[in-house]
C-alpha cells in the first residue's frame, strides 16, 4: 500500500472515530440521561465516554510522554534546543523547535499543578 494512502486511511479512521463518539456524546446530551446511566443502557464502558468527552471538549490529542532517566552526566540534546527550562531540583525541560503549542502548553499546566 503506497504511505500516502495508508495515512490517508488512518486519519480518516481518526475523524471517523472523534465523528462517532461526538454523536454518541451529543445523544446522551439530548437523551436527558446522566452519563452514567445512558453508558449503562448503551454498552458503553463509562471511562471511555468521559475520556472522549473531555478530550473532544478540550480539542486536545491525548499527551505523550517519554521515559527519561536522571543521571549526573546530563545529556546532549539530540535536535536543536530553543528554550530550556531548569529546575530547582536540577532538573532540564529541553524543548525543540517545532514543538506543538498545545502539547507544550499541557505539560507545562502539568509541571505548575
Amino acid at each position: 500500500m503506497d504511505s500516502g494512502l495508508m495515512a490517508e486511511t488512518v486519519v480518516n479512521e481518526k475523524v471517523a472515530k472523534n465523528d462517532q463518539w461526538r454523536e454518541r456524546i451529543a445523544e446522551q446530551e439530548r437523551s436527558g440521561m446522566s452519563a452514567r446511566r445512558f453508558c449503562k443502557e448503551q454498552g458503553i464502558a463509562e471511562h471511555l465516554f468521559f475520556y472522549w468527552r473531555k478530550r473532544l471538549r478540550t480539542g486536545q490529542q491525548p499527551v505523550r510522554f517519554a521515559l527519561v532517566e536522571k543521571g549526573t552526566t546530563p545529556a546532549e540534546p539530540t535536535a536543536k534546543t530553543e528554550l530550556e527550562l531548569v529546575f530547582v531540583s536540577g532538573e532540564r525541560l529541553r524543548i525543540g523547535t517545532g514543538v506543538d503549542t498545545a502539547t507544550l502548553r499541557a505539560v507545562l499546566d502539568l509541571l505548575r499543578g
